[in-house]
């Protein structure tokens, strides 16, 4: 049995700086900047500041998608944190977002910045700000944002729980894995049904609640999570298998899975965005030829 099985926690925490793990070297028990650095302004009205993990992507599937229905005042600018070099610990992100976590929003269009941080409250805000992919009928729009919230809520169980255990503790521990795999199984369980007999999450029609769960449970069952697919079974669950191919089809979702993703094939990164036109010519495969 491993000193880690063994473990008694003492009487008061203290922060171990060997623990270990893919970000122990940014994880840290206070909030507050590490570093001086002003955070890079474009152009266009919105400025977003995040990398292409699930809940970044969230965001820029959402921008993409308003610009999919010519909402061009939804132009956007999309610069890179690199969340493992500790980017979102500089002064200038720490002042949008003190929470230090992507995505984080900037809307210049008025006569004063307004920062939003939180992916499902960026997904909000630019739904009411552009009356789009959110229902209008009020008991509608409370199932939307109950499943946008049922999202917010249950991610932390997939990645911080699951995903952390799974793939990026740095020893495999059956308790938390099972624990955490379970809680996981249910929750898909819970969306399988709920996709049993209708397209979309609610009103059937594709709203912020698609664009919230989509990159995670979506993703998860497409294969492309914690190299995690035979071990949770995911293609057992066909409703949300079905839904999440239809989703992925979509040119707004490609595109915004490509934005501050460095991850994958080179042609599939766009590190920052600035126009419609990157997608073509700003790709890393372009840039490091």
């Amino acid at each position: 049995m491993s000193e880690s099985q063994n473990y008694i926690p003492p009487k008061i925490w203290t922060l171990d700086k060997e623990n270990g793990g893919k970000f122990a070297n940014i994880n840290r028990p206070t909030s507050g900047s590490t570093h001086e650095k002003e955070l890079p302004i474009g152009k266009h009205p919105f400025q977003l500041y995040s990398q292409g993990t699930p809940n970044g992507v969230k965001v820029t599937v959402m921008l993409e998608e308003l610009l999919e229905l010519g909402v061009k005042e939804a132009e956007y600018d999309a610069w890179l944190i690199r969340i493992g070099k500790g980017d979102q610990f500089s002064s200038g992100f720490v002042e949008i977002n003190p929470n230090s976590k992507i995505p984080s929003l900037l809307d210049n269009s008025n006569s004063k910045a307004f920062r939003v941080f939180e992916s499902g409250s960026i997904l909000l805000y630019l739904a009411d700000k552009f009356e789009k992919f959110i229902p209008k009928d009020f008991q509608e729009r409370t199932e939307c944002l109950t499943w946008l919230f049922w999202q917010m809520a249950s991610a932390p169980y997939l990645g911080g729980g699951f995903g952390h255990f799974y793939a990026y503790a740095p020893e495999k521990f059956e308790y938390p894995i099972n624990r955490f795999s379970m809680e996981v199984k249910r929750q898909l369980d819970v969306l399988d049904r709920h996709l049993s007999n209708k397209n979309f999450i609610c009103s059937e029609q594709y709203t912020i609640s698609d664009i919230a769960i989509w990159p995670w449970y979506g993703a998860l069952v497409l294969g492309r999570l914690y190299g995690a697919e035979e071990f949770l079974d995911v293609k057992s669950y066909k409703n949300i298998l079905k839904w999440a191919k239809m989703i992925d089809e979509r040119p707004a979702v490609k595109r915004g899975r490509m934005v501050n993703r460095i991850t994958g094939e080179l042609y599939t990164q766009l590190h920052e965005r600035h126009n419609a036109n990157d997608f073509a010519n700003k790709t890393q495969d372009k840039i490091k030829s």
